[in-house]
């Protein structure tokens, strides 16, 4: 996502000024999210095939690469002849921000899921070659308070209910209900490193933030707000005790060869740098000699003949 320059200047707006009462979501299927606890839901009237079959069910599993697509280890609780559910702890899938999953019936057929489907994805094989069907895909967000970012909108203090909604709960208009305090509204979510796009709904009234800068045009003519969520990284290089002075250096400081100069903590060099989610390249300068990280597996080649070390962020 690149955010235009001329969107990033602090100003204030009122609430009639942005106005946008368009609805940005859909449900997505196959999962609902109530407090902190994660119901799946197989409906058989989803998915034609398992309709259509007119085998007899016997059990439906819910598998995904939260249980490593196992066949029956996750079996769901039958509520009527069309229905399953089962219920899980939220914080079991807080490592990541998306899950895909499928529902299998009888340990043996798979519930296929159509592009029609809101929160539906291509399926891929381990090597990323397509399978030419669907998979679904579970967005993990939560509201708890010991999140790891808090959303506050100050004032509005008449309101009746006020909303959160974003990228991160594919606009869903329900789901994050933020609680009055005593400047304004507050609620606190749990999310992954990464940029997301968000807006609050007053009363049904959708405004972006009036207390961020950051912004980005959206589909209807407005604007949501942005935030970069960001984790913080210690970077270590051991055994190099009689360098003289060591330089992290990455894609993340344009390859600066002396901005990150990193400080000797016992018998390492270390240095902590906040980064948002992704990919990032990285090397370590150590008395103007360029290494990789000789403790991190995970190399790339940058396109340019160079192999870089890999950092990760999730």
């Amino acid at each position: 996502m690149k955010i235009k320059p001329q969107y990033l200047i602090l100003f204030f707006i009122t609430l009639i000024s942005s106005v946008e009462t368009y609805a940005q979501s859909k449900t997505a299927k196959g999962y609902d999210i109530k407090g902190e606890e994660i119901i799946f839901i197989f409906n058989i009237n989803d998915y034609p095939n398992i309709k259509n079959s007119r085998e007899n069910i016997d059990a439906v599993y819910v598998s995904g690469e939260f249980n490593n697509w196992a066949l029956d280890q996750w079996p769901m609780n039958k509520v009527n002849d069309s229905i399953y559910h089962l219920k899980k702890d939220l914080s079991l899938f807080t490592s990541n921000f998306g899950w895909e999953f499928k529902f299998i019936v009888n340990s043996k057929h798979w519930a296929e899921p159509t592009r029609e489907f809101e929160n539906s994805v291509d399926a891929k094989d381990y090597n990323g070659h397509s399978l030419m069907v669907y998979n679904l895909k579970l967005y993990s967000a939560f509201a708890t308070d010991y999140g790891n970012v808090s959303f506050k909108l100050k004032g509005f203090k008449d309101a009746k209910n006020v909303i959160l909604s974003g990228t991160f709960n594919r606009w869903d208009e329900t789901g994050f209900i933020m609680k009055p305090f005593e400047d304004g509204w507050k609620v606190t979510l749990q999310l992954k490193p990464d940029i997301y796009e968000y807006k609050f709904i007053i009363d049904g009234v959708w405004i972006e933030d009036p207390q961020n800068p950051s912004k980005v045009e959206n589909e209807y003519d407005g604007y949501n707000s942005v935030i970069d969520v960001q984790k913080n990284v210690t970077f270590r290089l051991c055994d190099f005790d009689d360098a003289k002075t060591v330089i992290l250096s990455g894609d993340f400081n344009n390859w600066s060869e002396n901005d990150y100069k990193m400080i000797k903590s016992e018998d390492c060099w270390i240095y902590n740098k906040r980064l948002s989610g992704g990919k990032h390249h990285y090397k370590f300068i150590v008395d103007g000699q360029w290494i990789i990280d000789p403790k991190n597996s995970v190399k790339e080649y940058d396109g340019k003949g160079n192999i870089n070390s890999v950092c990760m962020i999730k």
